[in-house]
């Protein structure tokens, strides 16, 4: 009997060995597993327009616009070489200072042309060739150039830092079209009057381009 006891109590034992084996590698096999995860890739964020960009404007040309596509001005009463702004308080609010910033890029300028120039504020301010850069309050959509020709001293600035020849008023350029209407219409009174007053009428010298604006 007491063989027979042994016997069982091993049984018993082995039994419980093998339970706790089995236990064991469950609990291992479920430590190695992982739950699969599905991952996606971030998306690519557009980059970011140009600071300062071509752009053909009519009425103007080929002019520079900023990261918006809004017109940017030079003023003749600034200086280039150094680079000086004469441009503050008032007439900073209707031509505001085109802002420099830290990552600048360019479209279709040469980029060694760009620069900043520091204003008494202490704000910095971009310059093309050293013209200081601005924009022009009227200006209410992109590629407008409500501000060509201004007080006479304001002009859209050309990728190269030289002035915007046309006029969106109607200056030049529909002017001499006039006087040789004129011409072409005969006498030389009739043609002389044509020209006066489409040369010196409200087209070239309107709300949009009158001293009040500098």
């Amino acid at each position: 009997m007491l063989t027979v006891h042994r016997i069982a109590v091993g049984a018993a034992a082995g039994t419980a060995v093998l339970a706790l084996a089995a236990t064991g590698c469950g609990s291992s096999n479920s430590k190695t597993e992982k739950p699969s995860t599905t991952t996606t890739a971030p998306a690519t964020p557009n980059p970011a327009a140009p600071a300062l960009s071509a752009a053909k404007v009519e009425k103007v040309g080929t002019v520079v616009t900023d990261s918006k596509g809004y017109v940017l001005y030079r003023f003749d009463k600034d200086t280039a070489k150094p680079s000086h702004s004469n441009c503050l308080a008032a007439c900073a609010a209707i031509w505001p200072p085109a802002p420099a910033t830290d990552a600048l890029t360019v479209k279709g300028i040469d980029k060694a042309l760009v620069g900043t120039v520091t204003r008494p504020d202490g704000t910095k301010q971009l310059t093309l060739a050293g013209w200081p850069l601005y924009r022009y309050a009227k200006d209410d959509e992109p590629r407008e150039a409500y501000g060509q020709g201004a007080g006479g001293t304001w002009f859209a600035i050309t990728p190269t830092g030289a002035k915007a020849t046309s006029d969106t008023g109607g200056g030049t350029t529909s002017g001499g079209a006039n006087t040789t209407g004129g011409n072409t219409n005969g006498g030389s009174t009739t043609g002389g009057a044509t020209s006066g007053a489409d040369t010196s009428g409200a087209d070239s010298g309107g709300s949009d381009s009158g001293g009040s604006d500098y």
